[in-house]
């Protein structure tokens, strides 16, 4: 697990609260917009999640399918994600950064060109939506090689036998997926929810490298980050942001909004538990 989760996560703790995982589409709505909306959610949040997109990505809803969609039709590349990922390392340096996205990306590149240009540019960790435990052989020994994470997806379905492969395999943190769907449906019983995280909880506690949790999928309101703040070691925000981008009209529009949002957010999260802003 890279030193700057693991601080990240004890400072939260310490801090009485769950983090704060936002989520942008690198290159959306274009290269040079995407730096500023980015640089706008890190301002709010501990770890940001940057969408490398793509053509068809398949667990994602309508509106990451679209933010896809606007940074492809605008230009974006894979060298582009680098270099908005390095511009908000060198500007925030104890955020926690994830590059999300699909196989094909890297793979296209090879891991090991990927892995080397992901870190150098900043990244702790890697989130492929597409390569499960199963698979890892294809990508953990590069990502290894160059000390990136590799965060691991459970969903409500997930057995004992698969949240243990994700504990012993996994690194960084796990991100529960809180329903059976893709990004931006509606979230499920938030008490089911937190009976299945308490769950991978007790089995991470028990394994050899204990991960934190984080929630997403479905969390679109403060409301319901708070209620998640109060049982996940961290809440993933990603539809309600990007779609301010499409309902923005202008870029400076765009970044006060999702800059509002994303502090109604974590405002959300410390009263959750009491924590201090």
């Amino acid at each position: 697990m890279s030193k700057r989760l693991t601080d990240l996560f004890a400072r939260c703790k310490a801090d009485n609260r769950a983090a704060l995982v936002g989520y942008l589409t690198a290159g959306d709505p274009d290269v040079a917009s995407s730096r500023e909306l980015l640089l706008a959610l890190a301002d709010k949040t501990d770890i940001l999640e940057i969408g490398m997109p793509f053509s068809d990505p398949m667990a994602d809803g309508p509106v990451i399918q679209a933010a896809s969609e606007r940074a492809l039709a605008a230009g974006a590349h894979i060298r582009d994600v680098f270099a908005l990922t390095k511009s908000v390392r060198d500007t925030h340096p104890d955020l926690g950064i994830v590059l999300m996205g699909y196989a094909n990306v890297p793979f296209a590149m090879g891991f090991d060109r990927f892995a080397e240009q992901a870190a150098a540019a900043g990244a702790d960790a890697v989130l492929i939506v597409d390569i499960p435990p199963e698979e890892g052989h294809i990508c953990d020994a590069a990502l290894k090689a160059h000390d990136l994470d590799r965060i691991l997806l459970l969903s409500p379905t997930s057995t004992d036998e698969r949240i243990r492969l994700a504990c012993d395999n996994g690194s960084g943190f796990i991100y529960y997926v809180s329903l059976t769907g893709i990004t931006g449906a509606e979230m499920g019983d938030v008490r089911l929810i937190q009976q299945k995280v308490a769950h991978i909880q007790a089995i991470s506690a028990a394994a050899d490298n204990p991960l934190p949790v984080c929630v997403g999928f479905g969390v679109k309101t403060p409301e319901q980050a708070a209620q998640v703040a109060q049982f996940a070691d961290g809440v993933v925000v990603g539809s309600h942001f990007v779609a301010r981008i499409a309902d923005g009209d202008g870029s400076d529009v765009v970044r006060d909004a999702i800059s509002a949002s994303a502090a109604d957010m974590r405002q959300a999260v410390q009263a959750a538990t009491g924590a201090s802003a």
